[in-house]
């Protein structure tokens, strides 16, 4: 059974910046593919980016260019730069190899 753990949310004002970590109870990130998905209020689970197992990232259109994904052995991180309000959401990280997912953590933006 692997778990998985996300941080890193909070409070952030428009145009600032964040970073969310997800670290498991493994270490399964260097071999496996992994993703971030986001939950607005209201809303349907959306992804957000994706690294595979090779480190390769792919983003959501809402987020390219200014969010990164990255990865090593034990963490899997998300660095959230120019937020605007419809980033706020419950970011959740999800391994699919393992259908492992984490609790979610909340990021808010407003002023």
């Amino acid at each position: 059974q692997v778990q998985i753990v996300e941080s890193g949310g909070g409070l952030v004002q428009p145009g600032g910046s964040l970073r969310l970590s997800c670290v498991s109870s493994g270490s399964i990130f260097d071999s496996n593919a992994v993703r971030w998905y986001r939950q607005p209020p209201g809303k349907q689970r959306e992804l957000v980016a994706s690294i595979s197992s090779g480190g390769t990232p792919n983003y959501a259109d809402s987020v390219k260019d200014r969010f990164t994904i990255s990865k090593d052995k034990n963490t899997v991180f998300l660095q959230m730069t120019s937020v605007k309000p419809e980033d706020t959401a419950v970011y959740y990280c999800y391994v699919p190899a393992w259908g492992a997912w984490g609790q979610g953590t909340q990021v808010t933006v407003s002023s």
